[in-house]
């Protein structure tokens, strides 16, 4: 022992050695409905053209042309998440007039990353998550949508999704 206090010599003791972690903001949910037709419409498609899917089921979609990795990276939280919408117990109707309005707003505030729950359809007529499938459905065609997938367990798991959008305009080309 008298070796190694010989060899590091005087000691001082750290004032403060836990670490500080620093809570960000959580992200604030845009929830007004819409007033206004000059933004994006989502529309509704026939529903053989997506697969149903079930309350487990895992939502993906990557735009052509994207890296695949990307996909990864948002399951793994690498982009922030900038805005935060949950749809929990509105009917299918409100829930896209919420989630245009929503959308359109996150485009303006050049958002990056936004997380949106959608549940698993528990407590609808038929135990089916319907607002699942219609998310689904509804993402797929709009035009600033780049990716979505589920999110990670912690985050609302096979009942919310995470969607990667542009930032450039596109309604000019």
């Amino acid at each position: 022992m008298a070796l190694f206090r010989k060899t590091v010599g005087k000691v001082k003791s750290i004032k403060n050695d836990r670490l500080h972690f620093h809570k960000t903001a959580k992200p604030a949910i845009i929830s007004k409905p819409p007033n206004a037709d000059y933004y994006q419409t989502l529309h509704d498609t026939p529903n053989d053209t997506v697969d149903l899917l079930g309350d487990a089921d895992n939502l993906e979609f990557l735009a052509p042309g994207l890296q695949k990795n990307i996909l990864k990276k948002m399951r793994k939280g690498f982009f922030g998440i900038d805005a935060e919408l949950d749809l929990h117990g509105l009917t299918r109707a409100e829930a896209k007039n919420y989630l245009t309005q929503f959308l359109h707003d996150c485009i303006l505030e050049h958002c990056r990353c936004i997380h949106i729950i959608h549940g698993k359809g528990y407590r609808s007529p038929n135990q089916k998550p319907i607002l699942k499938n219609s998310l689904n459905q509804w993402l797929r065609q709009h035009v600033h949508v780049l990716a979505f997938c589920s999110a990670p367990r912690h985050a609302g798991g096979t009942g919310a999704v995470y969607v990667l959008l542009s930032l450039r305009d596109k309604h000019s080309q």
